[in-house]
């Protein structure tokens, strides 16, 4: 069961774009988002000088998603610095600590393998890591309190523009099932806080039609080669449950052309997604 909680972000320099700090309610764990363009003053910043966890975040043109890299230090600053030089697609970095100074090598190799593994499986970015980095060996209790801290992590990344390390999860609180069709595919989805859901199992055209975006294009393409669609019969298949950004985005990448989801997906008897939400908006 979902809990409330807060975040409370502090603008050191008074810029709402500049260096952020992040602290959550009941947690020892502190943040910081770092633009790349602000690295030096980030330099003199306490928090990358303890042991943590980072995520560098860039635009992937290419595909319509985030780029990102997931990385740990013991200390941070200098593995930042190492990164200022030789990694180009980055634009800003998000890292974790502990305000306490209780993370060690170990903790931060755990988050870092777990963040990586996450973030393979959600399929909802491009990954910079070649691969998955090993679990370290920790006793059971030190497991249990790495595992403690990845969940503080996870609720704070949506909030700073980071959903991907979390695969689409459906539930009875997301909305109406609802339905389109077209060219001899069929597709489930359904509205949600965090976006529009297309469910596993549904199908989606191989053809793209002269009036598709090039987001749709450069999408459908990086879905395929990430293996959210495959190939099957005359058209591709979902191979997972995949959240995308709005329905118009979903509709897009299921039909191959583009098209408004608020009026393209329906319930079972016709009702428009339109006509749902002007009706939840006037209860």
């Amino acid at each position: 069961m979902k809990k409330p909680y807060s975040l409370k972000i502090f603008l050191p320099g008074g810029d709402p774009d500049g260096l952020r700090t992040i602290e959550k309610s009941n947690w020892s764990g502190a943040g910081i988002v770092i633009p790349r363009a602000l690295m030096a003053e980030a330099r003199q910043r306490r928090e990358v000088s303890r042991t943590g966890v980072y995520i560098l975040v860039g635009p992937a043109e290419e595909s319509g998603l985030q780029r990102i890299y997931v990385g740990e230090g013991d200390p941070i600053k200098p593995r930042l610095e190492q990164h200022a030089v030789k990694k180009d697609f980055w634009t800003s970095c998000i890292a974790f600590t502990s305000k306490d100074e209780n993370l060690n090598k170990a903790h931060v190799q755990y988050l870092e393998s777990r963040l990586v593994d996450l973030a393979t499986k959600a399929k909802r970015c491009l990954l910079d890591n070649s691969n998955v980095p090993a679990l370290p060996s920790l006793s059971e209790s030190d497991a249990a309190d790495a595992e403690g801290f990845l969940s503080e992590i996870l609720l704070c990344c949506p909030l700073l523009g980071l959903s991907v390390f979390s695969a689409a999860i459906s539930s009875p609180q997301s909305g109406k099932t609802l339905y389109l069709s077209g060219k001899g595919i069929k597709a489930e989805g359904l509205e949600t806080s965090e976006g529009f859901l297309v469910k596993s199992g549904s199908g989606s055209s191989k053809d793209e039609s002269p009036s598709c975006s090039q987001y749709i294009r450069v999408l459908r393409a990086a879905l395929l080669a990430n293996g959210v669609l495959q190939p099957a019969a005359e058209n591709y298949i979902f191979t997972q449950d995949y959240m995308f950004n709005s329905p118009s985005t979903a509709a897009g990448v299921v039909l191959g052309r583009s098209a408004n989801g608020r009026t393209a997906w329906k319930t079972k008897n016709g009702k428009m997604l339109k006509e749902i939400q002007e009706a939840q908006a006037q209860e």
